[in-house]
C-alpha cells in the first residue's frame, strides 16, 4: 500500500498555473494513492462556474481538495496567518489520513510541510520551483539588506536541511546548491525536474495561415521583458512588414497595449486576447514562432518557464535569452530556438536572423517536438515523482 500524499501549493488551481503545473501532474499521481490537495485560491477567482469545473476535475480524479483563501495584505502578516492556517489543515489530515509524504511547492508551503513533518514524522518533500528569496530581491519586492529577506534566506536554510528529497527545476539551480557551505556533506537526495507541459495538448496542428504570426504567451510583467519584445516586434516589421503580433494574456491589456504604444507598433498589427488554459493551444496554432524575454539574474538560474516547453511541444521555435536556468542549453544545444546575450537593437537583428534561418529548416517542427518530448513530457516529469515517492517510502 503507497503512502497517502498531501501537496501543498500556494499557487490556487483556480489560476491557468495550477492548472497546468499541479492538477496535471496530480491527476496522473493520484492513479496510484491517496491524494489530498491544500491550495490558496484568490477571491476573485472563487465561485462561478470555473470553480465548479475544477472541483469536479479532481472529484474525478480521486484528489481529495482543502482550498483556503489566499490573503495578500498586510504582506507578511497575510503570509503567515496563510502559513498557520495551512499547516493547522495538514497536521489534522497527517493524523486523520495517516500522511506519509508531504509534498510543499516552494518556500511558503515548505514552512507548512516542516512543521508537518516535525509533529507527525511524514517525510518532507521540498520541491523549490526556484531561489524565491532572491526572487523577491532580484524583483525588486525586498531590498536585499532587509529584515525580511533574512529571515526568507534562514528559512531556506532550515528547509534544505530538513527535506528528505529537493526537487530543483533546472540543473544550473542544482549545481548551485551544491555550492552552498552549509550543504557540504549534508545535501539530501535531489532530482532535477523541469516544469513539464502536457504534449497531448500542446501538439503540433496543421500549418498555421500564411503571412507570418510572432506569438507571444503568458505574463508580461514582473519578469518577463516585455518592452524588449515589442523592440523586437519593431524591428520584425522593418523587414517583414506584414509581419502580425499575437498576444495572448490573462490580465494585463491595459499595460500591454501602453507598452506597444509607447513602443511604436500600430494596433493593426498586434491581435490581443484572453484565453483559458485549454484554449491556448488552438492560440498557439495560429503562430509561426515564439517570443518572450525574462530578465536575467542571480535567482532565475533556477527557473524553466513553462512556456517554453509548450511553445516546442506545438513545433514552435523560440527567440529568447540566456541566463535563465537551463533554457540556453535546450534552446541552442537542440537547434529550437535562439538565445541572446543582449536586446539592443543589434542583438535583436541578429537574432532574428537566426531565427528567420531556422524557420527555413524543413525539419524544424519535428525537432521542436522531439525536444519538448525530451525536456518537458509531463510523462517524464510523473515517472520522476513517482520515482521521488518511491525512495522516500523506502528511506
Amino acid at each position: 500500500m503507497k503512502a497517502p500524499l498531501l501537496y501543498i501549493s500556494y499557487d490556487g488551481m483556480l489560476e491557468p498555473l495550477g492548472q497546468s503545473q499541479v492538477l496535471a501532474y496530480l491527476e496522473r499521481l493520484a492513479d496510484e494513492r491517496e491524494v489530498h490537495l491544500i491550495s490558496f485560491e484568490k477571491p476573485h477567482d472563487r465561485g462561478g462556474e470555473a470553480e465548479r469545473a475544477v472541483a469536479g476535475r479532481l472529484r474525478a480524479a480521486g484528489i481529495a481538495w482543502h482550498p483556503h483563501r489566499y490573503h495578500k495584505r498586510p504582506s507578511a502578516l497575510a503570509t503567515a496567518w496563510d502559513i498557520l492556517a495551512g499547516t493547522r489543515t495538514g497536521l489534522r489530515l497527517a493524523r486523520w489520513r495517516r500522511i506519509g509524504i508531504v509534498h510543499a511547492r516552494s518556500d511558503v508551503p515548505a514552512a507548512m510541510a516542516l512543521a508537518i513533518k516535525r509533529l507527525t514524522g511524514a517525510r518532507f518533500l521540498f520541491d523549490m520551483r526556484g531561489f524565491w528569496a532572491d526572487e523577491r530581491v532580484d524583483g525588486g519586492l525586498w531590498p536585499r539588506d532587509g529584515l525580511l529577506y533574512r529571515i526568507a534566506k534562514r528559512c531556506e536554510r532550515r528547509f534544505l536541511l530538513g527535506a528528505d528529497h529537493v526537487v530543483s527545476l533546472t540543473e544550473a539551480g542544482l549545481r548551485e546548491l551544491r555550492r552552498l557551505d552549509f550543504l557540504r556533506g549534508r545535501m539530501p537526495p535531489a532530482t532535477v525536474i523541469p516544469t513539464c507541459a502536457d504534449l497531448d495538448r500542446f501538439a503540433p496542428a496543421a500549418a498555421p495561415p500564411p503571412g507570418f504570426v510572432l506569438g507571444y504567451v503568458g505574463s508580461a510583467g514582473t519578469w518577463y521583458l516585455f518592452d524588449a519584445v515589442v523592440a523586437c516586434f519593431a524591428r520584425l516589421r522593418e523587414r517583414r512588414p506584414d509581419a502580425r503580433l499575437l498576444v495572448v494574456n490573462r490580465g494585463e491589456h491595459a499595460y500591454v497595449r501602453e507598452r506597444l504604444r509607447a513602443g511604436g507598433v500600430p494596433e493593426d498589427a498586434v491581435e490581443l486576447r484572453a484565453a483559458a488554459h485549454d484554449e491556448v493551444p488552438a492560440q498557439m496554432a495560429r503562430m509561426h514562432a515564439g517570443v518572450f524575454f525574462i530578465r536575467p539574474a542571480y535567482s532565475k538560474q533556477a527557473s524553466a518557464p513553462t512556456r517554453l516547453g509548450e511553445f516546442l511541444g506545438c513545433g514552435l521555435p523560440c527567440l529568447s535569452n540566456a541566463g535563465v536556468g537551463d533554457m540556453a542549453a535546450v534552446l541552442e544545444g537542440e537547434r529550437v530556438g535562439v538565445a541572446l546575450d543582449a536586446f539592443d537593437d543589434d542583438a535583436l537583428r541578429r537574432g532574428l536572423d537566426a531565427l528567420e534561418a531556422l524557420l527555413r529548416e524543413p525539419d524544424l517542427r519535428a525537432r521542436c517536438v522531439r525536444a519538448a518530448r525530451r525536456h518537458f513530457s509531463l510523462d517524464e516529469g510523473v515517472a520522476r515523482y513517482r520515482a521521488v515517492y518511491a525512495a522516500l517510502e523506502t528511506r
